[in-house]
């Protein structure tokens, strides 16, 4: 049972819902802790292959929730980050952040944090820590240079300004608009989609394409990657690795095992 978030799983999609529309699903410790058990078990649960997380009501999420910083609360460190997910760098299986309204610093980080961004056309995104004496030190300052630039990403740090869903669409950290009601089931699409593809494939596509930023040199991030890299590895040496060419050959759609 979670008291913070909704949890629904559909055949292999986890979808996670942040439950405190009351403060615009801004988390707090407890709410940070409990979503962080919920992405740990969907990193270990072998028949879950992708996750989304939403916000409930009209918030995708407020990011800190600073009332209960206001109030005399006083914050311990957060392993995972925000939602179990700005700081973990481990996970292989992918996530999409169905963006349903405001993400808002915290917020914001998780879903830059997220693979894919699916946004509502009421979505918006801020980075506004600098105005109440913050910084968005989750990852917001690493993730959104790395994703349109320096210079653009600056002008929303610097200024704390909004950025509506077109305008990030347009900047490059959102990677669809869909009707504010379809943006769940939009998500659930492209899952879906993702999961006609082999498992350890998109786990291996994923590990490459974020271990590959660690290298100054193309050439160096290319070098033996099914030994240099675990899901790489894996993938090639798996059962599907043979399935797929073999469900092509005979003209059926693959049967994937996940292993």
């Amino acid at each position: 049972m979670t008291e913070f978030c909704k949890v629904e799983k559909r055949d292999r999609i986890l979808i996670v819902t942040i439950n405190r529309p009351e403060r615009l699903n801004a988390l707090h410790p407890a709410a940070n802790l409990e979503l962080a058990q919920v992405f740990d078990e969907y990193a270990a649960d072998d028949e879950l292959w992708v996750a989304i997380i939403t916000g409930e009501g009209r918030a995708f999420s407020a990011g800190n929730d600073l009332r209960w910083q206001a109030e005399g609360n006083v914050r311990p460190p957060m392993p995972l980050g925000f939602a179990g997910l700005t700081s973990r760098f481990d996970l292989i299986k992918p996530v999409i952040a169905a963006v349903n309204g405001v993400a808002m610093g915290g917020g914001f980080e998780i879903a830059l944090a997220c693979d894919l961004i699916i946004a509502s056309e009421k979505a918006v995104f801020a980075l506004p820590e600098p105005k109440v004496g913050l910084a968005a030190l989750a990852g917001g300052l690493n993730r959104l240079p790395r994703i349109i630039g320096s210079k653009r990403a600056l002008g929303m740090i610097l200024t704390g300004r909004h950025v509506l869903a077109e305008e990030g669409l347009n900047l490059g950290f959102v990677n669809e608009i869909v009707p504010h009601e379809q943006v769940l089931d939009r998500a659930i699409e492209v899952a879906n989609e993702i999961l006609s593809c082999s498992p350890l494939s998109i786990r291996a596509s994923k590990d490459a394409v974020y271990r590959s930023l660690d290298f100054a040199s193309l050439e160096e991030s290319m070098k033996d990657m099914r030994n240099e890299y675990a899901a790489v590895k894996k993938m090639t040496e798996s059962e599907d690795f043979i399935e797929g060419p073999k469900a092509f050959a005979e003209k059926r759609l693959p049967n994937w095992k996940g292993r």
